[in-house]
């Protein structure tokens, strides 16, 4: 790889602008993407006053957990990590043992798509919320050990209907993605 030499300024300017792209980058990715040390993204990140990368998590996280209305925190798959109800969202799923398929070591879909499902639902505005129709597309397999960023915006609204895309990654590949109609059966249910 080749790297062009550029200036302190500009190079924090790049991990600021890497960070909100993807909030999971760890100090080794950084150093990779920008073609510094370890230590020199460390320098940067106190000086810019950057907390390293769990702590970035779990501060965002306990934000987002607060907004959620229409479903538990307990409920969501994943770990939410960034939510703007009635916009968008993000949450993390750690790929552990005990959900991958035995003979494989392949994750079981049903995670990923109770992880996506689950993010589609929380960022609707209501306190009765269910999904209607999903169509969803796995792209390939994904391992023990992997972390899967599910991404979900509101890109439809009609009367009590939302249309929510899903897309999951690990690290910059994509692995699935998902529309999802969901509705607010907030009116309906104080009617019964």
């Amino acid at each position: 790889m080749i790297y062009v030499s550029q200036t302190k300024s500009d190079r924090q300017g790049s991990l600021v602008r890497h960070l909100e792209d993807n909030p999971f980058l760890t100090d080794d990715d950084l150093a990779q993407v920008l073609g510094v040390s370890i230590q020199t993204v460390r320098l940067d990140r106190a000086e810019l006053d950057i907390p390293e990368m769990r702590s970035r998590i779990t501060k965002m996280a306990r934000e987002s957990y607060q907004e959620l209305r229409a479903i538990a925190g307990s409920e969501i798959v994943g770990e939410l990590v960034d939510l703007v109800v009635g916009q968008r969202g993000m949450s993390m799923l750690e790929v552990t043992e005990d959900m991958t398929l035995q003979k494989t070591r392949v994750l079981n879909g049903q995670y990923l798509f109770a992880q996506a499902n689950t993010l589609a639902v929380g960022l609707i505005d209501s306190n009765v919320t269910l999904t209607g129709t999903a169509r969803v597309s796995y792209k390939r397999p994904v391992l023990e050990g992997e972390k899967v960023v599910a991404r979900a915006i509101i890109t439809a609204k009609k009367g009590n209907k939302y249309m929510v895309r899903v897309s999951s990654q690990v690290k910059d590949e994509l692995v699935f993605t998902g529309k999802f109609l969901v509705f607010d059966l907030s009116e309906e249910v104080k009617q019964l």
